[in-house]
């Protein structure tokens, strides 16, 4: 794995279990609007990079499981589904505003919460703990990727 990643799913959209359940533990990362988190599928993401599956919106948010990129980005349908509450009607076809990457699930971890994530010094830096930070979708440096995994695996 080259580059790591965070990703935010809601769990009542997409859980680290649903991934797992899905054919060959693979889910389209559908529902992205924001620009920056589009432009880091777009032009960063490779396949293979690793990624922290992340619960948001819910009691307990954190990391959830650990998962991989499994395609290139590619226009997310969504944005074209009038039914969607992903819809975006200013996107064309010819002219996608919107991709999403497909993630595939590689296993569950325990959950490795936001207090345990701010109690431990090593990762004071991270974006996700980062005050007032949205982003859907932010890099991981590679020591905090390791930390992580490690501790989750444990």
């Amino acid at each position: 794995m080259s580059q790591f990643w965070l990703m935010k799913s809601e769990p009542d959209e997409c859980s680290i279990d649903d991934a797992l359940a899905a054919p060959d533990a693979t889910v389209p990362w559908t529902g992205v609007r924001g620009f920056q988190a589009r432009n880091f599928m777009a032009r960063q993401m490779q396949i293979g990079d690793g990624v922290l599956f992340y619960h948001s919106s819910c009691p307990q948010p954190g990391i959830v499981g650990i998962a991989r990129v499994a395609s290139s980005a590619k226009p997310d349908p969504t944005q074209f589904d009038p039914q969607s509450p992903y819809h975006d009607p200013a996107s064309k076809p010819e002219h996608p505003r919107w991709v999403l990457v497909d993630v595939q699930a590689l296993r569950k971890t325990r959950l490795l919460g936001l207090p345990e994530m701010r109690a431990t010094p090593a990762l004071a830096d991270m974006i996700v703990l980062r005050r007032a930070n949205r982003l859907s979708i932010t890099p991981v440096d590679p020591v905090h990727w390791h930390l992580i995994v490690d501790r989750m695996l444990a």
